[in-house]
């Protein structure tokens, strides 16, 4: 019997509108372990741009780390994404959350001129190098772009987002939900989630297929 694949997944903080979108990350965890495969979870240990009331909307006058914030989600068995080498996984995973366009980059302020976070930045390098699948989701696909410039995305519908996008090079695709666009090339998977107006079943639709499509490409890779 062939060992599981192993997934790697990379937080940027935990909660939406400052973080990561918990609803991408637990049901992308729960797709790969419901597929057979295994994860582990990343996240750099930074300070957050900002710390939002995610039930007023407002930013709160607070320093919250990227790292311990993502341990939430992770239940505590998270490391510093510095420990990430594509060498021990399969593919590697980005959910969704401002937290990307916050933490992981500073997209949400400078968009198709922004800087990727150092540590991010090289995950996705060395992944794309070592010729295994990504997954980005919601906005996650913004730092594909930036990073590997005429990769294949999707972000859905959203008319700015996808012009920020083709200005960096990168070619996008309309989606609707449960939809992904996989690029052959730098093997990504992309889906936008919520940057569609979506419901929670359809989230999990849609991080169940993007889990199957890496693992297709990780499994072609081996035959090819």
């Amino acid at each position: 019997m062939s060992n599981p694949k192993k997934i790697a997944v990379i937080l940027s903080g935990c909660g939406v509108f400052d973080g990561a979108e918990i609803h991408e990350a637990t049901l992308t965890m729960y797709a790969i372990a419901k597929l057979g495969a295994e994860y582990e979870i990343f996240a750099p240990d930074i300070d957050q741009l900002q710390v939002i009331n995610h039930l007023t909307g407002k930013e709160m006058k607070e320093t919250r780390n990227v790292l311990i914030e993502a341990a939430r989600i992770a239940r505590g068995n998270i490391q510093e994404l510095g420990h990430y080498k594509a060498a021990d996984f399969d593919g590697l995973v980005f959910p969704g959350g401002f937290g990307v366009a916050k933490n992981l980059s500073d997209w949400v302020s400078k968009g198709p001129e922004s800087t990727i976070n150092a540590g991010v930045e090289m995950a996705i390098r060395e992944t794309v190098k070592a010729g295994k699948p990504i997954g980005a989701l919601c906005i996650s696909p913004v730092l594909l772009a930036k990073v590997l410039g005429d990769v294949k995305v999707t972000v859905g519908d959203d008319a700015p987002t996808i012009a920020a996008i083709e200005a960096t090079g990168a070619r996008h695709v309309k989606t609707g939900h449960g939809e992904v666009v996989i690029d052959k090339k730098y093997k990504t998977v992309t889906s936008p989630c919520y940057m569609l107006d979506a419901c929670i079943d359809q989230i999990g639709a849609a991080t169940e297929k993007v889990v199957k499509e890496m693992i297709k490409l990780m499994e072609n890779e081996k035959s090819a």
